[in-house]
């Protein structure tokens, strides 16, 4: 029976025996930056099994808490860090590795599968060339968390998708990043927002998008997020087509004008996939 479903559903077989549904919990930030402990709670609560982690620093770790502190927030709930946000742009820009130790030691405490880029600073992003460099530096950080037991990704805004003598810089990353080494976290809003197609991208770049960020557009002002389910965007059709895309994890995300109270909207956005995108 198990099987007969898993055939019926492809695209779906990653969250078969255990529904998967992630929260970026930069979503939450007012809230973790209050009270860690009691935010995660509600998380798990909220209905979503997995997590992404951001704004780790040397000198303050995750909010105040080491990874090993976090790690057993994280177990109490039965969540799970799959993935987190890591700044290394001091190495990304100028070569300086010491940030890549500490966060790469953070990500597996936490027992992570990714440690994820999730910006370019303005000055470094402005041709072709700053691209090619951005995605050497990815290579040799891949490289480094290969040895480590972890995968890299990158995370995308929507400047990437900005045009330099014809080519984009989300292309230029692509083509230059090797390709069992780099994965790419695809933020859907951020590729809307910019006037691509998601389903274009899995078509052109297969397997390469192992993680998504799960975010919708507000249908009267697009720089405004909404619930999942609520906006502009049709997800439908991009999980259907999740198995081309690569995708193993995703992630709610909502970073402003939220229904209510934070944790309302993060359960209204779990619900919605819950029941009408996650097929078992």
């Amino acid at each position: 029976m198990a099987a007969t479903a898993v055939l019926a559903f492809p695209s779906f077989a990653f969250n078969m025996n255990k529904k998967e549904i992630g929260l970026q919990l930069y979503t939450l930030r007012d809230e973790l930056s209050k009270d860690v402990k009691s935010t995660l709670e509600k998380v798990a609560l909220a209905g979503f099994t997995t997590v992404e982690t951001y704004g780790f620093s040397i000198k303050d770790q995750f909010w105040g808490l080491s990874p090993i502190e976090l790690k057993e927030i994280l177990d109490a709930n039965g969540l799970k860090a799959v993935s987190g946000h890591y700044n290394l742009g001091s190495f990304l820009y100028d070569g300086n590795t010491i940030e890549i130790p500490a966060a790469i030691e953070a990500a597996k405490i936490l027992k992570s599968e990714y440690l994820t880029i999730p910006w370019i600073d303005e000055p470094f992003r402005r041709n072709i060339d700053d691209y090619k460099k951005i995605a050497q530096r990815l290579n040799e950080v891949a490289k480094m968390c290969q040895k480590a037991g972890l995968k890299l990704a990158y995370h995308n805004h929507d400047f990437e998708f900005q045009k330099h003598n014809g080519i984009t810089g989300y292309e230029i990353l692509l083509k230059e990043t090797d390709k069992d080494l780099v994965s790419f976290e695809l933020d859907l809003y951020w590729v809307v927002r910019s006037g691509n197609d998601p389903l274009q991208l899995f078509a052109v770049n297969p397997g390469r998008f192992t993680m998504w960020h799960v975010k919708d557009m507000d249908k009267i002002d697009k720089a405004l997020n909404i619930e999942v389910g609520s906006g502009l965007i049709d997800f439908k059709p991009i999980f259907k087509a999740s198995k081309q895309s690569g995708m193993k994890h995703f992630f709610v995300e909502q970073e402003n004008n939220y229904n209510g109270n934070f944790f309302e909207s993060i359960k209204t956005s779990c619900s919605f996939i819950s029941n009408n995108l996650i097929k078992y």
